[in-house]
């Protein structure tokens, strides 16, 4: 589903990936770890376009990302993304921010649209605050609903880039709740999260990234078992004991 291929990229002359290359089949779930700055971030951007990249090649259900011919709206409306901070439009209603892609890139209808986006707020247990703005709901429950307006466009995958590093801690785990419901539903994702417990309950493998480049690309029994790196034994350590 998506093929990452010796992906080098740079800001001005500060590389921030050098030859990063794994690949997410459909259905599989795989988290992206790693210490602040190592590139996890940039390399979940660049697979649906929002970051350029200079070398290497990105295909996503075949479509090569980085070709200049290659409609990048359309592909994206096909890649749900889930941000650290929501990105929901605090002007428009819960409903409003469900439909309007859906109607604008989709070309569905306004009834079609609300009654998917309907379903998918009851499905993240959010149905009674339709009708609110953003800002009168927590944290927690803005990011179920950035995760709702993702699945209102049918993707074929989900990037995660950090989706609880915002909340308070007890808003984490109903964000969790609903990934660990769409893992187990055979939803292809690729999270960048520092959630070892959900790493450990979903993820069929975990890619460890350190100053740009992929250490570790390891199922997930192996990672936690027996990590090769000893950079990744460290950074394990240090998470895991506290």
């Amino acid at each position: 589903m998506i093929e990452i291929k010796d992906i080098s990229k740079w800001y001005g002359t500060f590389q921030v990936l050098t030859q990063c290359s794994t690949r997410v089949s459909k259905g599989e779930v795989v988290v992206v770890c790693g210490p602040s700055g190592s590139g996890k971030s940039t390399l979940i951007k660049c697979v649906n376009g929002l970051e350029p990249f200079q070398k290497g090649e990105i295909r996503v259900d075949g479509i090569s990302v980085g070709d200049p011919k290659t409609n990048l709206p359309k592909l994206r409306a096909r890649i749900g993304m889930v941000f650290q901070n929501f990105e929901l439009f605090p002007h428009m209603t819960v409903s409003q921010n469900l439909t309007l892609a859906q109607v604008k890139v989709l070309g569905r209808s306004q009834e079609a649209a609300l009654a998917k986006g309907m379903a998918l707020l009851d499905r993240v247990g959010l149905k009674a605050q339709a009708d609110k703005h953003p800002g009168n709901l927590s944290g927690g429950q803005q990011q179920r609903v950035a995760i709702a307006r993702a699945l209102c466009m049918d993707p074929i995958a989900m990037l995660f880039d950090e989706p609880t590093s915002a909340l308070d801690p007890e808003m984490i785990n109903e964000v969790l709740d609903v990934m660990v419901q769409l893992a187990q539903e055979g939803m292809t994702m690729m999270c960048v999260t520092h959630e070892m417990g959900f790493a450990r309950r979903v993820a069929h493998r975990v890619i460890f990234m350190d100053h740009g480049s992929i250490v570790e690309d390891a199922t997930k029994d192996d990672f936690f078992g027996k990590p090769r790196s000893e950079r990744a034994q460290q950074f394990l350590s240090k998470i895991l004991h506290h």
